[in-house]
């Protein structure tokens, strides 16, 4: 298989980030606006940080922020702090130059169900997407949905290019009931255009290395690979020297 070099980035959750990126020639994912209150009062620090991150790198990808957001929210005012978020997320990342944008896509069991949430959601993003630009893409990011259908449904039903899907393979197995992870791959690969890579023990969601957990992450590569050929991937560690080392010993950078 050929190099991924040009389709890997690694996310700034990771304190080694920029100086790998920068090593191997990779892509950065800014996640320090995963947490809302750095785009405001922090926001001067924080944009210091990030730019300071961003330079001598040229590939870029951006998290938004998700505690408490949620698409399909029953309280119409969550669903309005939601939308602007998610605006100010995109507006922000346009400022540094980003068009890929990952979104968590906002189920929780027990609160929402499916029945609900997929309409719903499809209605906030159609309204959402109408007034984005035509250049940026959303990725929509599983975290503890029980199965891929619903997210591929709910992305097939709002029939825009600009809302895609970004599996991470680590959320996708630790549920007690979880599906295996190439099935996600198989069901998403129509809508899919990101992936996060990251292991674990198939309970906890720690991100470990892609080397150290029960995922077989070549294989699962491999089949990625196979059946979406252009995605973009993001390593997602709180270090990720070691997720790097795997990536150069499989020559997969």
């Amino acid at each position: 298989m050929s190099t991924l070099k040009e389709r890997v980035f690694i996310s700034t959750m990771a304190e080694d980030a920029p100086t790998l990126a920068r090593q191997f020639d990779l892509g950065l994912e800014i996640a320090e606006f995963c947490t809302a209150y750095n785009m405001d009062d922090n926001y001067p620090a924080t944009d210091k940080k990030t730019r300071e991150a961003m330079r001598s790198v040229s590939r870029f990808t951006f998290h938004a922020p998700f505690s408490e957001l949620c698409p399909a929210a029953i309280d119409p005012l969550v669903r309005e702090v939601t939308r602007r978020r998610y605006r100010q997320a995109i507006e922000l990342a346009r400022s540094y130059g980003i068009e890929k944008i990952v979104i968590h896509a906002g189920f929780i069991p027990q609160v929402y169900f499916p029945e609900w949430f997929v309409p719903q959601s499809v209605d906030f993003w159609k309204s959402f997407l109408a007034e984005t630009e035509p250049s940026v893409t959303i990725c929509l990011e599983n975290v503890m949905e029980p199965e891929a259908d619903m997210l591929s449904a709910l992305v097939g039903e709002v029939d825009d290019p600009r809302l895609r899907l970004c599996l991470d393979v680590g959320h996708a197995c630790t549920r007690p009931d979880a599906r295996p992870v190439e099935e996600w791959i198989d069901r998403e690969a129509p809508y899919l255009s990101h992936v996060h890579l990251h292991n674990n023990d198939g309970r906890v969601d720690r991100h470990d290395p892609l080397g150290k957990g029960i995922l077989d992450m070549a294989t699962l590569v491999e089949r990625i690979e196979s059946v979406c050929p252009d995605v973009t991937y993001t390593i997602e560690n709180l270090r990720a020297a070691e997720s790097i080392d795997w990536l150069c010993a499989h020559h997969y950078i």
